[in-house]
């Protein structure tokens, strides 16, 4: 350094922090900094400020110290400390002046000499909390002195001597241009999340997509869960999912106690509430990952705002929960996963137990299915069930459940239709697929219900209908074989004269044909499923028999053709 400090020098320090230059850790107009010691994410604005400062280490590697050739003493596990301001003085007094946070640099020339004098100095810094210590040899001190260097060895405060003169002022200068370059670009960042996630809000962005789009501005894992700790949505890596959610709860459970009120674990997991207006939702979680120019907290809390207010457009509908599991459920179906573990985690995280359940596939059709209402009649049942979309090719109404109950429960006829009505009311129409054990057989038993679920409707419209894999072996080996080349074959060869007709002519010989077999005894009960004229639904039967050259009236053809007529119709969410 170039001569050495004055006391002048030491007051003219003081004006500039107090005065021209805004102070690290405050917006202009915002008044005083937080506290350095403060814990992270005390406040939103604060722990984003805070992140935007630079660490002593990043201070030690500009080229301004590296001239100084500096040296570090102690305090090592420190250099990670944030640096809120570069502060001048060789005053005694300097403590009194400082509010923490500070990189302090000098020579010691005014340094008291007596050597107890000298460990109470040393004390005050301490104290006070500054980031570290910074003291040029040469001008005053040719080493550093054994009760500074034992002061700050005890109590961790980083001390770096330098060996070379160096121009504080260029320090002093290059760092505090750092800092408030720092703070410019997170204010411009929270700008530009603020509006990322506002433009979300006034799209009507469903919940797993806000979720997914926190995941991606964080560059970690984030989960939406509901106050029971059940995951509505989740961003996590395919590879994570076991490891995460096959213990979802304990996890959670133990995240919101560490974060407290600061929202901040020490692991540095993020917890945050879904709330307006008095009414909390849940929470959102983010697992440790890279900073954010805009704070990792703050972007989260404005995933959370999006959240909240579009819970306020949806009113007393959950939303979350019906979109979110219809996902998971269609996600399931299209094989969507990375493991089956990771799969099973995921479920139960979201509140469907599968280990030790007796599982059933269902479709529910000629009804609306409430996510709500199908828990709830589950719950009354002692189990749980998630909804799906409708099955490719669905007219009309129509959902997919996955429905999981204790290993004892049998789920009769009764149960089933009593289900069906509690979950979609009166007149609908329940498919079930055979029970199952374990993921891939609920898998299967799903599909066996979608299977079902296109055949045609018999009976009164007006009451409820059930039907069963259990009592329908076509079907369970139509499913079972779907991917079999020889039964699309199959398919192909004896529907190809009819599909070609319909395509070209827009015809209803297929769906004229499944009322036929749906009814092979009673042409009556055919016709009127066809919603034809019995003359006309006649000459439908007579082009039929022409264009595959076959007698419908024939067991073994009416078979084939019911077989080939399943596979189609197993294969519609495919086409």
């Amino acid at each position: 350094m170039s001569g050495a400090v004055s006391a002048r020098d030491d007051a003219r320090g003081a004006k500039s922090r107090a005065g021209a230059v805004p102070e690290a850790g405050a917006e202009p107009g915002a008044g005083a900094a937080p506290d350095a010691g403060a814990a992270p994410g005390a406040a939103s604005e604060h722990a984003d400020v805070h992140l935007a400062l630079p660490t002593v280490r990043e201070v030690l590697r500009l080229d301004a110290v590296v001239e100084g050739v500096p040296e570090v003493l102690s305090g090592a596990d420190a250099l990670d400390g944030r640096v809120r301001w570069v502060h001048v003085s060789d005053s005694a007094g300097v403590a009194r002046l400082l509010n923490g946070g500070e990189l302090l640099l000098s020579t010691g020339s005014g340094w008291p000499q007596d050597p107890d004098a000298l460990r109470a100095f040393i004390a005050g810094l301490i104290e006070v909390g500054i980031a570290g210590l910074v003291l040029e040899l040469g001008t005053h001190y040719r080493w550093v002195p054994a009760v500074i260097a034992e002061a700050a060895q005890e109590h961790g405060l980083v001390l770096v001597a330098l060996h070379h003169e160096v121009k504080y002022v260029t320090i002093t200068e290059v760092v505090h241009r750092l800092i408030i370059d720092r703070q410019t670009a997170a204010l411009r960042a929270r700008d530009e999340v603020r509006d990322r996630f506002t433009a979300l809000t006034l799209r009507g962005s469903p919940a797993d997509y806000v979720v997914q789009q926190l995941s991606v501005t964080l560059g970690a894992p984030v989960v939406l869960e509901n106050l029971a700790h059940e995951v509505v949505a989740a961003e996590v890596p395919p590879a994570r999912e076991e490891e995460l959610f096959g213990d979802w709860e304990r996890r959670s459970r133990a995240a919101h106690q560490a974060a407290g009120a600061h929202g901040v674990t020490e692991s540095g997991w993020l917890v945050v509430p879904v709330e307006a207006r008095g009414t909390r939702w849940g929470h959102l979680l983010a697992l440790p990952g890279p900073e954010h120019p805009a704070g990792r907290l703050g972007v989260l809390q404005q995933g959370a705002i999006a959240l909240a207010l579009g819970r306020l457009a949806d009113g007393p509908v959950d939303e979350w929960e019906r979109q979110a599991r219809r996902r998971l459920v269609d996600r399931l179906l299209a094989g969507r996963f990375a493991s089956v573990a990771g799969a099973v985690a995921r479920l139960d995280a979201a509140g469907l137990p599968v280990q030790g359940r007796r599982l059933f596939g269902l479709v529910i059709s000629r009804a609306e299915v409430t996510a709500a209402k199908a828990d709830a009649a589950a719950r009354a049942i002692s189990g749980r069930a998630i909804v799906g979309a409708a099955p490719a090719g669905a007219g009309g109404l129509a959902a997919t459940l996955l429905l999981s109950l204790p290993a004892e429960a049998m789920f009769s006829d009764d149960a089933a239709i009593a289900f069906a009505t509690a979950a979609a009311g009166e007149g609908a129409v329940v498919s079930v697929g055979s029970p199952a054990a374990g993921l891939d057989q609920a898998l299967r038993s799903l599909q066996e219900a979608i299977d079902l679920s296109r055949g045609g409707l018999r009976g009164d419209r007006r009451s409820a209908q059930l039907r069963r894999a259990d009592t329908r072996p076509l079907v369970r080996l139509v499913t079972n074989l779907r991917e079999d080349h020889r039964l699309l074959e199959h398919g192909e060869r004896m529907l190809a004269p009819l599909v070609e007709y319909d395509l070209a002519r827009g015809g209803d010989l297929l769906d004229v044909l499944g009322a036929v077999l749906s009814h092979p005894a009673n042409r009556t009960a055919a016709a009127a499923a066809s919603h034809l004229s019995r003359s006309v639904f006649y000459q439908r039967i007579a082009l039929i028999e022409e264009l595959l050259d076959l007698d419908l009236d024939d067991g073994e053809t009416q078979t084939a053709l019911h077989l080939a007529l399943l596979v189609r119709r197993s294969g519609a969410a495919r086409r």
